[in-house]
């Protein structure tokens, strides 16, 4: 099982698709297809990926091991509302939707989740990246656990729709808000024709402090220190925009709080 070779169909075109198919390639796997509603980029990750393409989902090839739906959220249940395979696996990529999306298209369905931000022009290295996995019985889940394994020496982690809502919740915290922090951050400085890459330094040592630490116990700044001056002085600086005076004024509260906990 370990070694096998498997025939995939790729439904999307998307991030998440393209970095996953190049991922299942690289490791020997089979794309007999791509299927998008975009032509653009349907035909564009076919051409990666050395496989056919189609923008018809009736022309879906069935002659696959695994159809692998990688689209947006939304987009899911529109996907498998015709989608109807014997006793082949079909998997979505989603961090939020249910297992049971998937239930009346196979008998053996499952989630494959990996756990990245992904961007169709940045070929990412899949080796590190952990992968959630549910499934609909034990033969799905070593399929998939093979799959998984064969891209990455990560973790692969069992998690059910509801823990894996919980996990996509803080990766949203831990991605999403901290990369629109870092657009502030840019935005503040960029004013004065500042070059944000001065602070590639902080933020790499801000990562590696927290390799080996808790995030709470490396905490830094005028509000876990409780530092009133420089706070108020900080949000004079922000008197012209009032959305930026409401973040800082709930993340420094939220930094007090934690750290008295902490205490």
């Amino acid at each position: 099982m370990e070694n096998k070779k498997y025939k995939i169909v790729l439904i999307g075109a998307g991030n998440v698709a393209t970095q996953l198919g190049l991922a299942l390639i690289k490791a020997k796997h089979k794309i007999l297809q791509v299927v998008s509603l975009h032509p653009s980029s349907a035909e564009e990750l076919a051409t990666k990926l050395k496989c056919k393409f189609t923008t018809y989902p009736e022309k879906i090839n069935l002659s696959a091991d695994i159809y692998i739906i990688a689209v947006n959220d939304k987009a899911i249940e529109k996907v498998v509302r015709n989608l109807k395979l014997e006793n082949q696996i079909i998997v979505h990529t989603s961090g939020t939707t249910n297992i049971k999306a998937l239930q009346n298209t196979s008998d053996n369905f499952g989630v494959f989740y990996p756990l990245q931000t992904f961007s169709k022009e940045r070929e990412i290295d899949f080796s590190t990246i952990p992968i959630l996995l549910e499934t609909s019985n034990q033969k799905t889940y070593e399929v998939l656990k093979s799959i998984a394994k064969s891209i990455t020496n990560g973790e692969v982690i069992v998690a059910d729709s509801k823990e894996r809502m919980k996990i996509h919740l803080a990766a949203v915290f831990a991605n999403n808000f901290t990369n629109h922090l870092y657009g502030i951050a840019r935005n503040i400085i960029s004013k004065d024709n500042f070059d944000f890459d001065m602070f590639g330094p902080l933020i790499e040592e801000t990562i590696r402090k927290i390799e080996n630490d808790s995030p709470e116990d490396m905490q830094t700044g005028p509000a876990v220190r409780g530092d009133k001056k420089t706070m108020n002085a900080h949000l004079k600086l922000l008197s012209k925009n009032k959305d930026y005076q409401t973040i800082y004024k709930l993340l420094s509260k939220s930094i007090i709080k934690s750290s008295k906990k902490n205490k």
